[in-house]
């Protein structure tokens, strides 16, 4: 199973698609343990079918793999992202890069109570650039059987900016992101009375429903 998803992402990566939407049934993702990642000599981790890529597996609060992320590029080039998730609700999902590589569900933030708070906020280069950040990418389309894969290529970000002090991490929340269509429930007379620091930190997307440290 862990060489049919390492395919799947080869495959897009290898087209260099940009393309995002609900998939055919995709292989589950694997599990823990020693064949989750292949080993070179000496048992050092080696760059399988990815070259030198980045990625992370993406688990939901209960600890459960339900996707794989793939990042390819340079610091010249503009990365391209794979993702491919199952067991997932139906519909789309926002799917970000956040500025901490730290995924723990026991952090819950207080004022929503989502987990994996210890993800921190979007990733951003530029904090003056909302109601778009750098880690704000496409919406996750996710098909009826709970399957889904996305590809694309961003110009928001390098590889290496990803692997800043203290990391980064993905995470898929259980809404979709507005992604600054501001919602008729800020309308007021003939004015927009704008986005509230709900929209402009997470476009209204709700819980955080799986996380994954992006590891080189």
């Amino acid at each position: 199973m862990l060489r049919g998803i390492h395919l799947t992402l080869a495959l897009a990566l290898g087209a260099g698609a940009a393309t995002v939407g609900a998939a055919a049934p995709v292989p589950r993702p694997p599990g823990d343990g020693p064949s989750a990642r292949p080993s070179g000599p000496a048992g050092e981790p080696s760059a399988g079918p990815f070259g030198g890529q980045v990625g992370a597996t993406i688990k939901d609060a209960d600890g459960r793999t339900v996707g794989m992320l793939r990042i390819a590029g340079t610091d010249s080039d503009k990365p391209r992202v794979v993702v491919v998730v199952r067991d997932l609700t139906p519909g789309q999902h926002a799917f970000h890069i956040h500025a901490k590589g730290v995924c723990d569900p026991k952090a819950v933030d207080p004022a929503t109570g989502s987990p994996f708070a210890s993800a921190g906020p979007h990733f951003d280069l530029d904090s003056e650039a909302h109601p778009y950040h750098s880690g704000d990418l496409p919406d996750l389309m996710v098909g009826q059987d709970g399957t889904g894969r996305a590809a694309l290529v961003t110009d928001r970000f390098r590889v290496q900016q990803l692997f800043d002090a203290d990391g980064s991490s993905v995470v898929i929340h259980a809404l979709s992101d507005n992604h600054a269509n501001i919602p008729d429930r800020y309308r007021s007379g003939k004015d927009p009375a704008g986005p509230d620091a709900e929209t402009l930190k997470a476009g209204d997307s709700g819980r955080r429903v799986a996380c994954g440290v992006i590891e080189r």
